[in-house]
């Protein structure tokens, strides 16, 4: 089928509202015609004009499974031919469904039970914030309301989960946050750690903030802490040594139940199935989505712990029916595609892969970019990398945020044929391959990268940036 580039892109233009767009920049043609992007394989994507990309970012960090999977798509095909649509309200269900919870509890950590469908990670953390409001409603706490995220903590933009997202530019002009949701100090130890403070120390300090955080707020009106295993959007930060046996401490002594957004560390992305496995993390409630269907198909979930579970069972009888859900939770082509995909990640074993050529990643990252001039830091675990950009490495003096480094570089990397994503807070480059990303891919992945680094680099010398 041939596209005509010009024709689908005079229409996007005047009738697709897209997310984090320049939009009078885009109406007007400033910003340049849309990508409209066509096929893909592997890692790789192609557009409508037949140039092709490395994706580095796996789609928004969910192609895990990579492009093209043809056994995803015979999957949604014969879900759809048997039965495209039926709801899972009162107690409706499909096979496929069935067979997908069970395998998710046994194979989720920590002691969960059940799983509540949604269609994003958004919707699933919306999900889980009525279900601890709900818990502490059932047990005699109705005070116990209160919900902790992060600074740089990506949970969502939707009302609840945007509130949780602890990152300014998704509140401001949009009356968020809502009240009863507040923010503790980000885990980042490049930046936030005094002089001479160890990983072990900072996060110490951290868990001691977050215990008088709730003694401030009061314990009896704080219900549940959110967290990413390693902050993903806020800027793909591995937490430092200790962070997460630190803070867990400090929840159950306050009987704050702790939510893992897995939404990106899920499914084999850090080289364990869930990142909580990777951190010794044992959430009552994990989300998830992304990675569940690689993107093949919208889907998440809210995974409920057997402690939150048995209160809301026992209550059944006095509170009636569970009054909770959507016209698509549990849409058995979701679920028709999840099994399809957590087969090839299981038979693949991609969290193996992602150990392994995980490995060599963070070795390629550090050798190409860890003595520039304008490094700052370079991070990662497993199938997740981030090189940070500073003016003065010595200093940690950020680039005047005007001179946009990241943007520059993500714009070098993509003229180059590669997509990695300039990060927000701060001039970041970050990277997210799909799991069955070679060796020699990565290779090829952070040689376009260090490429593109170094002719900005040349670019701020000749501006006088550096």
């Amino acid at each position: 089928m041939t596209i005509n580039v010009k024709e689908i892109s005079a229409l996007d233009r005047a009738s697709v509202l897209h997310p984090f767009t320049q939009l009078k920049d885009f109406a007007s043609g400033k910003a340049g015609d849309p990508t409209i992007v066509e096929t893909g394989k592997g890692i790789r994507i192609k557009d409508a004009t037949g140039r092709e990309y490395i994706d580095g970012f796996a789609g928004l960090y969910c192609v895990n499974i990579g492009y093209g999977r043809t056994e995803v798509a015979e999957a949604i095909s014969r879900q759809a031919y048997r039965l495209a649509y039926y709801h899972s309200y009162a107690a409706h269900t499909t096979d496929e469904l069935a067979t997908l919870s069970a395998r998710l509890v046994k194979m989720a950590p920590g002691k969960m039970s059940k799983i509540f469908y949604g269609m994003s990670g958004s919707d699933a953390n919306e999900t889980q914030a009525k279900l601890v409001w709900y818990y502490n409603n059932l047990r005699g706490k109705p005070n116990k309301k209160k919900i902790i995220s992060r600074q740089r903590g990506y949970h969502g933009c939707s009302v609840v989960s945007g509130s949780m997202t602890g990152m300014s530019f998704y509140h401001d002009h949009m009356d968020l946050p809502l009240p009863g949701i507040i923010h503790t100090g980000v885990p980042h130890h490049y930046w936030g750690a005094e002089p001479g403070e160890t990983e072990r120390d900072f996060s110490a300090r951290r868990a001691r903030e977050l215990d008088e955080l709730i003694q401030r707020e009061g314990p009896d009106t704080v219900g549940a802490f959110i967290g990413e295993p390693v902050l993903g959007t806020g800027g793909i930060t591995p937490p430092p040594e200790g962070y997460w046996a630190a803070i867990q401490e400090v929840l159950k002594k306050h009987d704050v139940l702790l939510i893992a957004d897995e939404v990106i560390t899920g499914f084999g992305r850090l080289g364990s199935m869930f990142g909580s496995h990777h951190y010794g993390i044992e959430p009552d409630l994990i989300t998830i989505a992304k990675g569940l269907t690689s993107a093949y198909f919208p889907l998440s979930g809210a995974i409920v712990g057997e402690r939150v579970y048995s209160v809301i069972e026992e209550a059944a009888d006095r509170v009636g029916s569970f009054s909770h859900g959507f016209t698509y939770s549990g849409h058995p082509i979701g679920a028709a595609a999840a099994n399809a995909v957590l087969d090839i990640v299981e038979k693949e074993d991609l969290p193996g892969k992602a150990r392994e050529v995980g490995g060599h990643f963070q070795q390629c990252l550090k050798a190409a970019f860890a003595q520039l001039p304008i490094v700052g830091e370079v991070r990662g675990v497993g199938m997740l990398g981030a090189v940070e950009f500073v003016a003065d490495r010595e200093k940690k003096t950020r680039f005047d945020a005007g001179l946009k480094v990241g943007a520059r570089i993500s714009k070098a990397a993509r003229d180059r044929g590669l997509i990695a994503r300039a990060m927000p807070h701060g001039d970041i480059l970050g990277f997210a391959p799909p799991l069955i990303t070679t060796k020699g891919e990565v290779d090829e992945i952070v040689g376009i990268a260090e490429a593109a680094v170094r002719q900005v680099m040349d670019e701020l010398a000749r501006e006088g940036a550096v």
